[in-house]
């Protein structure tokens, strides 16, 4: 049980202690510095303390926000200061500092939690401060203070606050008007029943599953059903988040889920709407299109991950482009529009619900893969024109980043330990670029049976070894891990449908299902400052060079149905790997704590 140590002499009427109570603390009094010191020795070593003023007077829930969050070391509100286990060690310091300085006098005037937060930033220690908005959180130093504090308190309706914080401050959309307003209302619900985010996310996946085997039934009504269903799963995708905000039930593990999980339900769901149009009256094959649409959303998130990982420590990092974002976000219809047009999450459910039960999967597919088209095109446009514009300095930080996201193996490796030769600038991407559109364009253009894929992939191979053989830090460098994901899993897409033999693009579906998992997990453990994964994992799946080689090989020496059935054990083989590693991984004590909020919804 986390410990609060009440420091000060006892305010009348006042309601602090039973408000920690009611937060799950353990309330202890102290009446100095130096008992205050002795409390917060004898606390648990696993446990949570936090130090409190006892004048303190504010909103239970600014309470909670300051000493409950359970993804930061260190935070404090005023009046409050607290630190999980981790930390200990530096609030022990601090206070120990404070006790000698003001020599375990009876505290009257100064706080000794504001003190304390001061020692800590003095001493570099990161402490989070959240924001409370229109919460009251104060340390009045008189009783008229004390009533205006009150008065402030009574003013505010801390439910209404608290519901309101559990939304994004920036969704979608369809989100935001049709999904919010009453989601936000079912986090509540839970909340007061004791469930967690893990449950609801589970819920979600649950549901998003059922709707995937709805459409692969192949009839209107299971199609309509599907729909129904994949609304309800993005309804409760929405409330798990909330509920995580509302009752700050923040874990590693749930942002891993959530994560993982938003891509399952979406992919999955695609491989049932492929299944009912060949199952339905028309026997209509889509797997082209489902592979496809996997292939460019994954592709679309990429571009998202690697832009993000190359420019969010970077130095001097203004552009013109960007601050003409930064004016028309000033403008009401604008923002809205804007983020209409990338397509996220809840327009896209929204788009693949309301066309599974009203068309086809095929014409679902289309509209599909034109909208995500048009977003990519839009988003990556920007950005481009950002990067070439702004004179940003990027970190060695970012450049390691950029090499984990590219997932190099050990054949890339070897290559450009012989090549030996650096290229500058806009050839980076270029040759990341040439090189995938190379093996993809051999592959469709041959398939199966011939030698020329793999020379295209041994192209390839140099290609990706030449645009890494120097740090990631040019410009437009962010594009290289993009352009890697794109030409492997077009390779894949291409030799497959060229087989021409039933099973063949299923079982590519599988497999980039499968290879994607392992690149957004790669994602996940960088965010949370963790690397990327082990270098035997890597060697093990042989690299985005290795595994387009090897699959080109495997097609220029089996027959079709031969080339099926090694695409389906790869894809076996990959998916027990990566998932076996990355769930070890996950629910390890060294696992990072992601402070994502995920794709807006």
């Amino acid at each position: 049980m986390p410990t609060a140590i009440v420091t000060g002499q006892p305010v009348p009427g006042s309601s602090l202690e039973n408000d920690l109570r009611s937060l799950g603390f353990d309330v202890r009094m102290a009446a100095d510095a130096a008992e205050a010191e002795t409390l917060l020795a004898a606390a648990p070593a696993e446990d949570r303390v936090a130090l409190v003023d006892a004048r303190f007077v504010g909103h239970r829930h600014a309470l909670r926000l300051g000493l409950g969050d359970p993804r930061f070391p260190l935070s404090a509100i005023p009046g409050a200061v607290t630190a999980q286990p981790e930390a200990r060690q530096a609030l022990t310091r601090a206070v120990a500092r404070e006790n000698s300085v003001g020599g375990g006098i009876a505290l009257a005037v100064d706080s000794l939690a504001e003190c304390v937060v001061t020692a800590l930033d003095v001493d570099g220690c990161e402490v989070h401060r959240p924001e409370l908005g229109t919460l009251v959180a104060a340390v009045p130093a008189d009783p008229q203070a004390r009533n205006e504090a009150r008065q402030a308190v009574a003013a505010v309706d801390e439910e209404a606050v608290r519901l309101k914080s559990a939304v994004k401050s920036r969704d979608g959309f369809v989100t935001t008007f049709f999904i919010s307003p009453y989601s936000r209302h079912l986090a509540r619900w839970c909340a007061r029943r004791g469930l967690t985010p893990n449950q609801v996310t589970t819920a979600s996946l649950l549901t998003a599953l059922i709707a995937a085997g709805c459409a692969a039934t192949g009839t209107r009504v299971g199609f309509v059903a599907a729909g129904v269903l994949l609304i309800a799963s993005f309804v409760l995708d929405c409330t798990d988040g909330q509920l995580a905000r509302y009752a700050l039930k923040y874990s590693t593990l749930g942002a891993w889920l959530d994560a993982t999980f938003d891509r399952a339900k979406e992919y999955a769901y695609y491989a049932g709407l492929a299944l009912g149009a060949a199952r339905g009256g028309g026997h209509d094959d889509v797997w082209a299109l489902a592979l496809g649409a996997m292939v460019l959303q994954t592709c679309r998130h990429v571009v998202d991950f690697s832009f993000n990982e190359a420019n969010h420590d970077a130095t001097a990092n203004t552009s013109p482009t960007a601050a003409l974002s930064g004016r028309l976000d000033s403008v009401g219809w604008t923002v809205w529009l804007r983020r209409m047009i990338v397509l996220p999450i809840g327009e896209r459910w929204a788009l693949i619900a309301v066309l599974t039960a009203a068309t086809t999967p095929r014409i679902t597919f289309y509209a599909l893969l034109v909208g995500c088209a048009c977003a990519a095109t839009y988003t990556t446009a920007g950005r481009v024109l950002r990067s070439l514009t702004r004179k940003a300095r990027r970190t060695d930080r970012a450049a390691r980043a950029l090499a984990d996201l590219t997932d190099s193996g050990p054949l890339g490796d070897a290559v450009r330990r012989v090549v030996r030769r650096g290229l500058r600038g806009l050839a980076v991407p270029a040759v990341a670029f040439l090189g995938g559109a190379a093996v993809v364009a051999c592959s469709a253009l041959t398939g199966p049976g011939s030698l020329l894929p793999v020379l295209g992939a041994l192209l390839y191979v140099l290609a990706s070894a030449l645009a890494l053989s120097r740090p990631l830090k040019g410009a437009l460098d962010w594009l290289v891990p993009p352009f890697f994901r794109a030409a492997e899993y077009g390779t894949v897409l291409a030799l497959a449908g060229k087989a021409a033999v039933n099973g063949a693009l299923p079982a590519a579906f599988g497999l980039v299902a499968a290879v994607a998992y392992h690149h957004y997990d790669t994602v996940y453990r960088i965010r949370g400052n963790a690397g990327a994964p082990p270098a035997w994992l890597v060697r093990a799946i042989g690299g985005h060079e290795g595994r387009t080689l090897f699959v080109t090989v495997l097609a220029a020496l089996l027959t079709a149905s031969q080339f099926t059935v090694a695409l389906t054990v790869l894809a076996v083989a990959v998916a027990l790997v990566v998932l076996v590693e990355s769930i070890r991984f996950w629910v390890s004590a060294g696992a990072p704590a992601v402070h994502d909020e995920g794709e807006p919804a």
